[in-house]
């Protein structure tokens, strides 16, 4: 099981998702599908009683999980994907990073147009119909190997400026965890100060991240539209990165929590769909803030 896994909100509509995904992307498949209990459920989920939880599923190398639930959050351009495409690993590549920019532009919101930058041949960023956002990238061929698909966290409004913290404060809680290439903005940009950084990259758990300040104004923080499941071993691996990383109480419910930079976190074990199938073990969980493995009874 990946050991940290992007999770994306949807509205009652994560099935329709999760099929135009798999058509998209190529190496794609659905792992599991859980479902809500047909009867015990809080009085605000009672009309997803037997519908669709969420699925777990898998594009170009990486895992991720679609919940299926309200309109209360929507995935934002805080938390997005960096799509890889490398042509010294594909004789396509361009063609296949176009055929990838149609399919998500397609009822989606463009960010930044599909063109040639300093930083790349070719590159695009949109917000797909669902609200997931997508950077597209011909990555240099010549640069250090990466993963197809790498999560992104741009640092904007409240949180401008913050990205080395974070990054620092990360790596210093998950273990095999390094920073890698940085590249700072060499005077002030729109919020972003000289200084601050302007793209990096780095490793939590053995996995590949990106982080950067945003260098234009914006009010888009992190929320809880994507967040980032941690699956742990056991309970003390549940306490250990509750502790390091949980700073905001009013957001602690279901395994949830913030840090102090609002990324949110579910910090789950890898056996949650086995507890949660015991007697009582849905409201069980749902009475929970921190995950306490032993409460879920035999």
């Amino acid at each position: 099981m990946q050991f940290i896994t992007p999770s994306l909100w949807f509205n009652g509509n994560a099935s329709e998702a999760v099929e135009d995904y798999l058509e998209a992307f190529s190496d794609s498949r659905v792992l599991a599908t859980h479902y809500y209990p047909s009867e015990n459920l809080l009085d605000f989920q009672r009309d997803m009683a037997g519908k669709v939880l969420s699925i777990e599923f898998h594009l170009g190398g990486l895992d991720f999980v679609a919940i299926n639930a309200g309109d209360e959050f929507r995935p934002n351009p805080a938390l997005s994907f960096m799509v890889n495409f490398d042509p010294s690993i594909t004789s396509n590549a361009e063609e296949q990073l176009r055929t990838l920019w149609a399919r998500l532009v397609d009822g989606g919101e463009i960010l930044m147009e599909l063109d040639s930058y300093p930083f790349s041949k070719l590159y695009g960023w949109v917000e797909d119909k669902y609200g997931v956002n997508w950077q597209l990238i011909l990555t240099n061929p010549e640069g250090e190997p990466r993963p197809h698909i790498i999560p992104s966290f741009l640092f904007g409004g409240e949180n401008v400026n913050r990205a080395r913290a974070a990054v620092e404060r990360w790596t210093s809680v998950f273990p095999d965890s390094k920073l890698g290439t940085t590249a700072e903005y060499p005077e002030q940009t729109g919020p972003a100060e000289a200084g601050s950084l302007m793209f990096s990259e780095f490793t939590l758990g053995g996995q590949w991240f990106t982080a950067m300040d945003s260098g234009v104004e914006s009010n888009i923080t992190f929320t809880e539209g994507v967040s980032l499941q941690v699956n742990c071993a056991d309970q003390a691996e549940i306490d250990r990165y509750w502790d390091g990383l949980s700073r905001v109480p009013e957001s602690e419910v279901c395994g949830w929590c913030k840090d102090e930079f609002g990324v949110s976190w579910q910090i789950i074990p890898t056996n949650l769909t086995e507890l949660m199938a015991k007697p009582r073990g849905y409201e069980t969980f749902m009475a929970m803030k921190k995950i306490e493995i032993d409460q879920f009874g035999s």
